[in-house]
């Protein structure tokens, strides 16, 4: 995605000398303009008032090193060393201070392709724009900056970071590997929420929360574990679709094998962390490559789980029309996890600023009696239990988390769906009438127990529409 920076050459000569905080701020400008990977357009920015912004942020990180990272999650880190870094940040709020809601979102960018992406900011932006949220995308990790190896392959070559990708814009940026992102990620929420120089200090930061998805969310189990409890800046956690193994601590001057790193023990988030939680997982999580299932744990009174069902790690909500450039042998999973997510930003918001806790759900329901633990499923073939969507309480399509055993990983990451066929929907429902009533209903239920927002109802009705295409009664 290409944007453009939207800061005015006074705010930049500001910000270029202004240091605070230990983390000084840039103006990025020039090359082929700001990059961050996605596949779907996101909101109009400009049309609802929200400026776009990218910076250089420079300053001095520390590295951190443990004995061991235990199952119970009570992480005991120890600095090691620092070291100077220059990475970039990009920022989406608000003009008006007035439109803004007090609540700062911090994404832990992306890296898994070996580029910069914001897989949350897509599940999120309708949530983020309309609600008056200020967003920001952090390039913590070495390989979206400098390049190298990516976990899952999206094209030819090997991915050059930003600043071989465009070193017109991006070539004084300089990372000194992973073992100093988790400082560099505290170092600039701790800028943005105190800083009086920074690209937000027009709007009156109340709480920040911490959101990351995929590998991004081994690295926020790792922060909250580790970091948050010596730091004390983030003041609730969206983690979206994590593995059982947290993110290692990492190295100097290079980035973290993912690949390897999933081969840890699993853990779970520590029980005395004094800030809410809210895990959202997707059976690809669960019970795929990624294997959470080891490192579940029960709510508490800072903690909910929400397992998704009928949904996978990626879906076709986030991949879009480029659903064909992956080239998977089964289309991908349709299923309905961004309202959930879009929920869970929401009651954490409720939750951290006045108490309001989100409601609990029933994890899916596994069955651990075989060799192989596997989904127990209903008759029509999606799993039982979970946070339950319309698209799974009144089914058109079987829809899972897996792929066929030879799809390529990055397929398997994006599950299946599987269409019923249309006598068999006349058999489950008589008319599509009939059947829209049921989808209503069960919609209305989601809306009531607070998985789906009710500003979402009319988007999550129109899912049902295009479901019911080619479908006639009788057919």
């Amino acid at each position: 995605m290409r944007g453009h920076d939207t800061t005015d050459e006074d705010d930049s000569r500001s910000l270029q000398k202004g240091r605070l905080m230990g983390v000084e701020f840039a103006v990025l400008s020039g090359g082929a303009g700001l990059s961050l990977m996605s596949a779907v357009p996101g909101p109009d920015l400009a049309g609802a008032g929200y400026d776009e912004g990218e910076y250089a942020v420079s300053g001095v990180a520390t590295r951190y090193t443990a004995a061991d990272l235990p199952a119970d999650g009570r992480f005991d880190i120890e600095p090691v060393d620092d070291a100077e870094f220059i990475t970039r940040v990009v920022t989406r709020a608000p003009a008006d201070a007035e439109r803004f809601n007090g609540t700062l979102v911090v994404e832990w960018l992306n890296v898994s392709s070996g580029q910069d992406a914001a897989p949350d900011y897509t599940y999120l932006s309708e949530e983020i724009v309309r609600g008056g949220y200020a967003w920001v995308g952090v390039s913590a990790q070495f390989s979206g900056v400098q390049g190298g190896s990516a976990t899952v392959a999206v094209g030819d070559g090997a991915p050059k970071g930003l600043v071989g990708a465009d070193p017109e814009r991006y070539g004084g940026l300089h990372h000194p590997g992973d073992g100093y992102s988790y400082s560099i990620f505290s170092k600039i929420i701790d800028t943005l929420r105190n800083g009086s120089a920074t690209p937000l200090a027009h709007l009156d930061i109340q709480r920040v929360l911490a959101v990351g998805e995929s590998q991004s969310a081994l690295a926020m189990t790792t922060y909250a574990n580790g970091v948050q409890p010596h730091d004390r800046l983030v003041d609730g956690f969206v983690i979206h679709s994590r593995a059982g193994a947290p993110m290692p601590l990492g190295e100097p001057g290079r980035a973290i094998d993912l690949v390897a790193a999933l081969g840890a023990p699993a853990v779970r988030i520590r029980d005395d962390l004094d800030v809410p939680v809210i895990l959202v997982q997707t059976e690809t999580d669960i019970l795929g490559h990624l294997w959470y299932h080891p490192a579940r744990q029960d709510d508490s009174a800072r903690l909910r789980l929400w397992e998704v069902a009928g949904s996978a790690h990626a879906d076709r909500f986030q991949i879009g029309d480029f659903e064909t450039f992956l080239g998977c042998p089964t289309a991908v999973n349709d299923g309905q996890q961004r309202f959930v997510v879009r929920a869970a930003l929401r009651h954490l918001a409720a939750w951290v600023s006045d108490g309001r806790e989100p409601p609990a759900a029933e994890q899916m329901a596994v069955d651990d009696t075989g060799p192989t633990p596997r989904f127990v499923t209903d008759a029509v073939g999606n799993v039982v239990g979970g946070v339950r969507t319309p698209s799974v309480e009144v089914p058109t399509s079987v829809l899972s988390g897996f792929s066929t055993a030879t799809a390529s990983r990055i397929c398997q990451l994006f599950g299946s769906t599987v269409p019923l066929s249309p006598s068999e929907l006349t058999t489950m429902y008589g008319t599509p009438e009939a059947y829209l009533e049921q989808y209503t209903a069960a919609a209305d239920e989601a809306i009531a127990r607070g998985f789906v927002l009710g500003e979402d109802r009319a988007e999550i009705l129109g899912d049902a529409h295009r479901a019911t295409a080619g479908w006639s009664a009788g057919r």
